[in-house]
């Protein structure tokens, strides 16, 4: 322990011993109190101003350091606290205690004299050394000094200490983090320990006089136990509850005064509405008033060649000046540089008035907007598809070719086995194919073009029908065993043919077929698309021309015709049946209806593609999705569940679409076109409604000629292969 220590404890074990008897009587009742009290007083003694902690960085302020440089001032405070005696003492100290009990006496006199001397006036601090007042400080930064004394001399600046100096004096320094700079006397100020008391006690969110109690006790100022009457038990004056008669008096007065012109506003001044046209734009208001403006672009400072007396080599020969007469004057320089003897032979600029007006026009006529551009990555935008390898298989390459027809080939269409393939063409022939081989077995002529050609859906029934001009031929294949060949020529037998309908007779006739033994259909106007049932039973065709009787359903086992139980608004294109129920899709130039064949009525949905005019559609297998191909290169494809607008639209071919194909059992759908491609999509349909369909294109099938282009496609029913055919008068097939 210190002297310092020492001394203290020797003073409070005398305080200790003047006081009564009757604090022995308590020092006998806590002994294991006093104990604990003796090992805090040496622990706090222990700690003194000179103690340093080497952890602690110099200039940091936290309660750790308070209060471990604190510990003299509460070792005073401890002991003082033990008067009503919590320690015990042995006799010597009694004695000590009585022999110097008259000046303890003298010594409480003392301070308590000098706690009543204590002033809080502001007259007692001490004043300061600068008598500068309330003049910045930045007035002396260039100065020498930084004020003035009371005496009026100059008070001049402390040199500044190197940062690494500074930092080593406060390492050396333990009372480095009571320091205080003062700007306005230039000086370090160190806080004493009551100041840093109130720093300590404010740290730890604790009022900053020690004397503040936070939990005094409520006083009460009105106690309402014994008060009879309230404060004041006046009635509310009316007043209160009406307006005011005076306030009306002074509004009326003062709308007098405004409509007799003796109270005058100020008018809100009018900015002019005009700005500097050659001025600098740092100075114009342009930039505040528009977030996009952007300053004209400044002429072209004069060079050395514009110069009245410029160098030799800037001056053009007679031969380049001669060269500059036979360019285009957009390329002929438009400032021939010329030498002058001095100014006053300089003549008048001749081309100054009409540059001055192109330059008007220039600012006047092209506008200067700011456009924010935002750097995406373009990658980055691109849907994520999965590989073309993880789609597999699919048609990329060419397999084999069907050649025999001598005209373009107009349609193509396969039989439900997969294993015969039947094609028509301009040159009025239909020829049957065997897939396989790619020889032609059979060969039906015909005088007109055909159209189209459809193979019935059903095995047992291999019948073909051939669409050319406004007649329609059911062909016999003469494919199948004994029994089906008999059940087809029953069906074609043109002997009991039954009278047709009044309101048909005008539009089809049914006739026997004397070429080639079978039924024909004929109709008032050119077919261009016909469509099987999957029943096979059932057979639409349209008659683009014929209007509101453009589409017509055949029955081949009844041999009789009817027409639709609705209206079609608008010119048909193409139909097609449902694979499953009972809905027909009639197809018009800008639109796709769905009606239902068992409730004639209106449409019970209608598509909007926003196309230019439809050519050709397909139906998924599912059902619920439509795909529509367009004369302007785009097909669109419909989630009829979703929406009644596409889902997708899909512009991959620059000419027109001829027709588009959808696979039986596999994920693919194709498009041709007059272009001479042919395009292969994955198009997937989950059963889960909430995931859309996925659409992938996979592949661009080339090879046919350009001329013409490919006019139809078609999937094989269960490989996936595509058969193309061109208007070069060839049949392709891709294979995977």
């Amino acid at each position: 322990m210190t002297k310092r220590s020492k001394g203290a404890n020797e003073d409070k074990l005398i305080e200790t011993k003047s006081k009564n008897v009757s604090g022995k009587s308590q020092k006998q009742k806590k002994p294991v109190e006093a104990e604990s009290l003796k090992e805090e007083d040496l622990l706090q003694a222990s700690g003194t101003d000179s103690d340093y902690d080497g952890d602690s960085l110099p200039g940091s302020l936290n309660s750790d350091d308070f209060d471990s440089d604190f510990s003299d001032s509460e070792d005073d405070g401890t002991h003082e606290g033990t008067e009503d005696g919590d320690v015990e003492f042995s006799d010597d100290d009694d004695v000590l205690g009585s022999d110097n009990n008259e000046e303890h006496g003298s010594d409480e006199d003392s301070e308590r004299g000098e706690a009543v001397e204590e002033s809080d006036s502001s007259e007692d601090e001490v004043p300061s050394r600068n008598t500068v007042g309330n003049v910045p400080l930045k007035w002396y930064e260039d100065e020498k000094h930084i004020g003035y004394d009371l005496t009026g001399k100059k008070i001049t600046k402390k040199e500044k200490q190197d940062k690494l100096d500074s930092f080593l004096a406060t390492i050396d320094d333990s009372k480095t983090w009571r320091k205080i700079y003062d700007e306005y006397n230039d000086e370090d100020v160190e806080l004493t320990k009551e100041e840093s008391k109130i720093v300590q006690r404010i740290l730890k969110g604790e009022a900053p006089h020690a004397d503040f109690d936070p939990y005094a006790p409520y006083v009460e100022w009105f106690k309402h136990d014994d008060a009879i009457h309230p404060l004041s038990s006046a009635p509310e004056p009316k007043r209160r509850f009406i307006p005011s008669k005076w306030e009306a008096k002074k509004v009326v007065k003062i709308v007098r005064a405004i409509r007799k012109g003796w109270i005058k506003f100020d008018k809100p001044e009018e900015e002019p509405n005009v700005y500097l046209l050659w001025g600098d734009d740092s100075t114009s208001d342009q930039k505040s008033k528009h977030l996009t403006y952007i300053p004209p672009p400044k002429l072209k400072l004069p060079g050395h060649d514009e110069s009245y007396n410029p160098s030799l080599e800037y001056i053009p020969t007679e031969e380049e000046k001669a060269s500059y007469e036979l360019m285009f004057e957009e390329d002929r320089p438009k400032f021939i540089p010329t030498r002058f003897t001095s100014l006053r032979s300089i003549p008048a600029y001749e081309n100054a008035l009409k540059e001055s007006f192109e330059r008007c026009l220039d600012l006047y006529l092209c506008p200067r907007v700011r456009k924010k551009r935002i750097n995406i990555d373009p990658e980055s935008l691109k849907p994520k598809l999965p590989s073309r390898k993880d789609l597999r298989p699919y048609p990329n390459s060419c397999y084999l070719e069907y050649k025999g027809h001598t005209g373009a080939v107009t349609s193509i269409s396969t039989d439900s086995s997969g294993e015969w393939i039947a094609s028509g063409s301009t040159d009025g022939s239909v020829r049957m194919w065997e897939v396989e081989t790619g020889r032609c077995l059979k060969v039906w002529q015909f005088d007109e073009a055909i159209m189209c050609v459809a193979w019935n859906p059903l095995s047992r029934l291999p019948v073909l029908a051939v669409a050319m001009g406004r007649d329609l031929f059911f062909l016999n294949t003469e494919l199948g065993t004994d029994e089906e060949q008999e059940i087809t020529k029953e069906r074609l037998h043109s002997g009991n043919i039954p009278e047709p309908d009044a309101s048909v007779a005008a539009i089809v006739t049914w006739l026997p077929d004397e070429l080639y033994g079978g039924i024909k259909i004929r109709h008032f106007k050119s077919i261009s698309s016909i469509d099987w049932h999957r029943k096979g039973d059932y057979l639409s065709t349209v008659m683009a021309s014929g209007e509101t009787r453009g589409v017509v359903l055949h029955q081949l086992s009844k041999q009789k015709t009817q027409r639709l139980p609705f209206k079609i608004r608008g010119l048909p294109v193409c139909t097609l049946f449902h694979p499953s129920l009972s809905y027909f899709f009639v197809a018009t130039r800008k639109d796709v209806r769905v009606y239902n064949l068992l409730k004639p009525g209106e449409a019970t949905k209608k598509l909007e593609t926003g196309l230019r005019e439809i050519s050709s559609m397909a139906i998924h297998p599912g059902g619920d999705n439509l795909i529509v191909g367009s004369k302007e290169g785009k097909m669109c494809w419909f989630d009829m569940d979703l929406s009644s607008k596409p889902y997708k639209t899909l512009k991959n071919h620059p000419k027109d679409i001829t027709n588009v194909a959808v696979h039986r059992s596999y994920p693919l759908f194709a498009s041709c076109s007059e272009d001479s491609t042919a395009y292969v999509f994955h198009g997937m349909v989950y059963n889960d409604l909430n995931q859309n369909p996925l659409i992938v294109p996979l592949e661009i099938l080339r090879g046919h000629s350009s001329k013409g282009g490919v006019l139809d496609c078609k999937f094989h029913p269960r490989q996936p292969w595509l058969f193309t055919a061109g208007a070069d008068s060839i049949i392709k097939l891709y294979c995977h």
